[in-house]
């Protein structure tokens, strides 16, 4: 590729789904169409010689029915705060270009998506804790979404749960799952409630995703030594 770059965010995503989104497990969704707002912040990135990190992104997606069944509608915001530069960069990494055919999750939603609405530039407010499953995030005008974890209804205390991807992911090695509450309004209007949500990082290139440890998954890597991203 020509392009070198890297995206690494700490991303919270709802969708629609109930708590076993079918993306995730190879299943039809809950409801027979699938609508999902990722919010993250760029904790490493470039794009060639533009610097990217401390940057904060949304993208937008609503599908009529299944997601491999495509039609689906796209919108990116990126942080206003961003320049030019910046803006052309993360367009173009949200968008699944300048990397390898399918080889993370941009590229293969942009394959389902025929309907692309133009780009926000707006400040994103985005409070998240991955390892406590909350997050708190406004885009003025366009959304609000709450994360929370899942609460165990015989303890009232917060119920962990995780993926582990050690192969086969095109977003993620390691993700904590909760609960989610957002209202879209505009081009990409959507609304859930307390559906699911996952908190990740990001970590891809021009190649795809980068399999290496992050602070998640060294959780994995205390539990079992033989566990390692590969």
């Amino acid at each position: 590729m020509s392009d070198q770059w890297l995206f690494k965010s700490e991303t919270y995503d709802n969708c629609n789904c109930a708590v076993n989104c079918g993306c995730q497990f190879n299943l039809p969704s809950t409801h027979g169409h699938c609508q999902s707002a990722f919010v993250g912040n760029i904790v490493a990135g470039h794009f060639n010689g533009t610097p990217l990190t401390g940057l904060n992104w949304a993208a937008l997606y609503k599908w009529p029915g299944e997601i491999k069944d495509g039609n689906g509608r796209r919108q990116i915001v990126i942080d206003e705060r961003a320049d030019e530069a910046q803006r052309i960069a993360l367009q173009t990494i949200i968008s699944g270009e300048a990397c390898a055919p399918l080889s993370n999750i941009f590229a293969v939603f942009a394959s389902t998506c025929s309907a692309l609405s133009d780009t926000l530039y707006l400040p994103i407010d985005l409070e998240a804790d991955l390892e406590e499953r909350t997050a708190k995030v406004d885009i003025p005008g366009v959304m609000k979404s709450r994360g929370r974890p899942i609460i165990n209804e015989f303890t009232g205390e917060p119920f962990h749960i995780a993926l582990a991807r050690r192969r086969g992911s095109f977003e993620f090695t390691y993700a904590e799952i909760g609960r989610g509450t957002t209202s879209v309004t505009g081009a990409v209007a959507m609304a859930q409630e307390d559906s699911w949500a996952h908190y990740c990082v990001h970590h891809f290139n021009q190649d795809g995703l980068v399999r290496e440890g992050s602070r998640l998954t060294a959780w994995l890597a205390g539990m079992n030594p033989r566990s390692r991203e590969r």
